[in-house]
């Protein structure tokens, strides 16, 4: 552990001892994001790009006398290019992915896998790996040998390695160290790749790893363990087999630095500020000097320690972590990409530019994602719809023929991760397959699960979680979406018409967890234009993650799943367009808010651009851009009439209204 309050080493301390400083460099999460390309938007960007953060590594290197370079996984999947390496043009064995091509010119000391490193399969990953000019270390994925005896289980990788380096002191003399480090991925990659996985590997709890393997490593003679835990910092408390398990790795004993990812967060950073144990100042957990380099190379993380060479050992006596980004605040570039970099993913980026440009079909109107968080949107009706359409043909002559599909989509780019440019803009015409990418961004499989009624509604009560409580009694100005909801955890499901009521608190939080047992948002949940039957089962196409149970929906936890399609939902849209050939991306208006009585003053965020899209001015107004590049809008609600004179007129009127509307919208979905 690392004194907090340890005095920075000068000149003068180090005349009469060994003093050693040593730079530790992370990468984290670059998704594939080798060249500073946007293959979505297809224009260069200044925002991210290992080519970027190629000179960003060059730049602290040379400040050092002593670095080690380190990546934390999430870095074969994540855009185009990793799609065209691992599914259009395969990788083939002896071949170098180029992500390997790149890094191994940067000289890495050591990498960690990713829980997204599993999603093309374990023989991709492998092929990938041999690339790899450097080892790569995890210790808490073993092979799945099915004896429940956790006394003989093997790991799948190395979990630990011990580098032996030489460094130069502060006087200029000459030392080895053994530098020991050692890879941890969330155990969670056990749901969320079930099919690649399971039978195949098992995944255990990261903190009781930890606890096995540090004593090992020291005992073989690790002077200093850098931990790499592809793993968020997390909570305080400590539940076991946390996906986010950092802070609690923290509190091993014998961990000298913590290179973390995953969160695709930054830290040092004021956002953690405020946990106990957190120094932002020094960029330490728990005392232990420890750095998240944001995410697709939007930033380096370093790590300086001073080492003291005291009776044959080496100590740690001080430590500082910091970042450096490849642009500015407002996205200007502070670093020129490094072009021998560049050249070494050239050919694979160009081919990727040129399969991303091929057409599939067109669009009789523009499809975005501006509004998908608060209306119902066509950037998800198109999923949806494909979706729904591959299903029921998966389904014609077998013992489920007959039983009613719905759809579940989500937004995947609604401003994701704080960036007020994430979202999918596509004008009217042709579609291209970047378009399609830009709609369904992972490379999730299709399945299908079979509920009931009510685990319908309880899934949809879950989803309903990305909105805030709105206070009818309030005049000031209210925030409806959840910024703490991640977006594409907010499934829309189609088949079936619903309101969500925001003025009731959340059945569900973010984890799943049942903490308002009383409250329900969904409200008029129908199918065919009668109230759902809580008993009669339904088929829901979606994509494996969720299937499996990624996200803590309620109910659905991988026990349900009826079809397990060998298609990507990707694939799926696209053969969708093609076989139709034209779309018209229109949302089918299935879900709306329900009505709420009072004058609120309710806004939300999303982009500028969203101004050129609002269709009805009385529902959305544009507010003004903010510094953060977002730009708020106010959203008007429908006026409950439950305390007017003439309720009674009124919901009779109200009654033939829906009646309409339900036969016309039957008609839709039977059609």
């Amino acid at each position: 552990m690392i004194p907090q309050a340890a005095p920075s080493i000068t000149y003068a301390d180090v005349m009469d001892k060994d003093i050693v400083k040593l730079r530790i460099l992370e990468t984290t999460d670059i998704h594939v994001n080798l060249a500073n390309y946007d293959y979505y938007q297809d224009t260069e960007t200044n925002k991210y790009g290992l080519v970027k953060t190629a000179s960003l590594i060059k730049q602290a290197r040379s400040e050092s006398k002593n670095s080690l370079l380190f990546d934390n996984g999430d870095l074969l999947q994540g855009n185009p290019l990793g799609d065209y390496v691992a599914k259009i043009d395969p990788l083939q064995p002896g071949e170098t992915h180029p992500a390997y091509k790149a890094m191994n010119l940067l000289d890495y000391d050591a990498g960690n896998v990713g829980n997204h490193e599993f999603n093309y399969g374990l023989d991709f990953l492998q092929t990938s790996l041999a690339g790899s000019n450097f080892p790569y270390v995890n210790a808490n994925v073993y092979k799945s040998d099915g004896n429940n005896d956790p006394s003989d289980d093997q790991n799948y990788f190395e979990p630990y390695q011990i580098l032996d380096r030489e460094v130069v002191d502060e006087d200029g003399e000459k030392h080895s160290i053994k530098v020991g480090v050692i890879g941890f991925v969330p155990p969670q990659i056990m749901q969320w790749d079930k099919a690649n996985l399971e039978g195949n590997v098992v995944a255990k709890d990261i903190v009781e790893t930890a606890d096995k393997f540090i004593p090992q490593m020291k005992a073989e003679g690790a002077d200093i363990i850098v931990a790499i835990p592809h793993s968020g910092i997390g909570t305080v408390t400590d539940d076991g087999m946390e996906e986010n398990a950092t802070y609690d790795l923290s509190k091993v004993d014998g961990i000298d630095a913590i290179l973390f990812g995953h969160s695709h967060g930054t830290f040092p950073s004021s956002s953690y500020e405020g946990i106990a144990g957190v120094d932002t100042k020094k960029g330490t957990i728990n005392g232990v000097p420890s750095v998240m380099p944001g995410y697709w190379g939007s930033h380096l993380g370093l790590v300086d320690l001073d080492l003291e060479l005291k009776d044959g050992k080496w100590t740690v006596i001080n430590g500082q972590t910091s970042l450096r980004g490849i642009a500015d605040k407002d996205g200007n570039p502070l670093v020129a990409r490094d072009e021998e970099v560049f050249k070494a993913i050239e050919e694979d980026h160009n081919h990727t530019i040129d399969w991303v440009r091929s057409a599939v079909g067109e669009t009789t109107a523009p499809i975005n994602s501006y509004f998908a968080q608060v209306k119902d949107d066509p950037s998800i009706q198109v999923v949806t719809n494909a979706q729904k359409w591959y299903v029921e043909k998966y389904i014609q002559g077998t013992e489920y023929e007959g039983i009613p599909v719905l759809s579940a989509g989500a937004p995947f780019k609604a401003g994701t991760r704080g960036d007020a440019t994430y979202y999918t803009d596509i004008p009217a015409g042709e579609i291209a397959i970047k378009n399609v990418a830009d709609l369904y961004l992972y490379p999730n499989t299709l399945q299908a699960v079979l509920i009931d009624g009510a685990q319908v509604k309880e899934w949809l009560e879950m989803s309903a979680g990305q909105f805030n409580q709105i206070d009818t009694s309030k005049s000031e100005e209210q925030s409806l979406v959840n910024g703490e909801f991640r977006s594409y955890n907010y499934d829309v499901i189609d088949g079936v018409t619903y309101e969500i009521d925001v003025t009731k608190p959340a059945r569900y939080n973010t984890d799943g967890k049942l903490t308002n047992e009383g409250s329900h948002r969904i409200k008029n949940l129908k199918f065919n234009g009668q109230q759902i039957d809580p008993d009669q089962k339904f088929i829901v196409a979606t994509n494996n993650y969720r299937a499996s149970g990624g996200g803590h929906f309620p109910g659905i936890d991988g026990s349900n799943i009826i079809i397990q399609a060998p298609d990507e939902n990707r694939n799926v849209v696209i053969n969708y367009i093609m076989e139709k050939g034209s779309i018209n991306p229109e949302a089918d208006g299935n879900w709306n808010f329900a009505p709420i009585h009072g004058n609120v003053n309710v806004i939300f965020e999303t982009s500028p651009k969203a101004q050129d899209y609002i269709k009805n001015a009385r529902t959305y107004k544009y507010l003004g851009t903010q510094d953060n590049g977002f730009a708020k809008y106010s959203i008007k609600f429908k006026q409950s009439d439950a305390t007017n004179p003439g309720q009674e007129k009124k919901q009779s009127s109200g009654f033939m209204t829906n009646l309409i509307s339900n036969v016309a919208r039957s008609f839709h979905f039977l059609k």
